[in-house]
């Protein structure tokens, strides 16, 4: 459920500075930062609603009391324990950082508990699912080659969307059968790709991808017939798509790939810290929750093959 607050506001400039500061020193990414963004703006609008003082008083200058309140409307506009929680990160991180600047004595958010958020399993799909979908498209004709190599490229890796769109021609060595992978906060990680999808990728890049360019020069490694890479938003719809054809009945979507390459990895005799690395998580406790989802799925199949399951 969105979070936004229907009330046009103008952002102090501290907000701007703040987003700068946290930009320069941790190298987020942009949707980190839009996200900082439009949870100090939701926050400040609401503020907007409460006081005729200036905007930026009111912000720099808020109560723990009044911090207090705007989360409890939020829970009573019933906007989900994960959502306040991401947000009182945000403002966390923003009171640090007035704290910091001497802009403020007080940090007004040290004090409040996050909402509690219980353990939500990650959305994966079976292996047999994975393979239905993998032969959804059409190798035969350009556009269909190029969607099956994203698909094989994506589950036998495990990346982020859009660090699978923005991979680039220079960040593959096939004849070490590795990729080369920019994730969360700049950090480099290499990451091995598996013979079939180093078959795919060769068929792709020997002929189809300057096939689909026309001539048209780019550094990306997937691309479109504009000569453009792809996009995150077209890559969400082209599975969703083939999703259909494959006759998948459950959701899915470019993340369900990555759940499901960390949890077949576990359910085939993975090592939990090594999907740790593949997966370009920075604390072991993020990919913990895939050893749930490994153990659901053993529980599953003892439960309908087991003669006393």
């Amino acid at each position: 459920m969105s979070i936004d607050i229907a009330v046009k506001v103008e952002l102090p400039e501290i907000i701007e500075q703040f987003i700068d500061v946290i930009w320069m020193e941790r190298g987020l990414s942009e949707n980190t930062l839009s996200a900082y963004r439009t949870d100090l703006k939701n926050f400040v609008s609401w503020l907007s609603q409460l006081s005729n003082k200036r905007l930026s008083d009111d912000l720099i200058n808020a109560h723990r009391d009044t911090i207090v309140k705007y989360l409890s409307d939020l829970e009573d506009r019933e906007i989900s324990a994960r959502s306040r929680a991401r947000l009182l990160s945000s403002l966390r991180r923003f009171y640090a950082y007035l704290l910091r600047e001497k802009k403020i004595e007080i940090d007004p958010v040290a004090l409040i508990d996050s909402p509690k958020l219980g353990r939500s399993l990650p959305k994966t799909i079976t292996e047999e699912d994975v393979e239905s979908l993998l032969d959804a498209p059409d190798t035969s004709t350009l556009l269909g080659l190029r969607d099956r190599v994203l698909l094989e490229v994506l589950y036998a890796t495990g990346l982020r969307v859009s660090e699978l769109v923005g991979l680039q021609l220079t960040e593959i060595n096939l004849q070490q059968g590795v990729l080369r992978v920019t994730g969360k906060g700049n950090k480099e990680r290499l990451v091995p790709l598996g013979e079939e999808a180093i078959n795919w990728l060769e068929k792709y890049i020997s002929n189809t991808r300057s096939d689909l360019l026309k001539g048209q020069v780019t550094d990306a490694l997937f691309v479109t017939t504009r000569g453009a890479a792809m996009t995150r938003q077209a890559f969400w719809y082209l599975i969703k798509r083939y999703a259909v054809h494959a006759e998948i009945t459950s959701t899915i979507s470019p993340h369900t790939l990555r759940h499901a390459f960390a949890t077949h990895l576990l359910n085939h005799g993975a090592d939990l810290r090594v999907v740790q690395m593949l997966l370009g998580h920075s604390d072991l406790s993020t990919t913990q929750i895939y050893t749930h989802v490994a153990q659901a799925r053993l529980k599953s199949l003892h439960s309908q093959h087991h003669p006393r399951g």
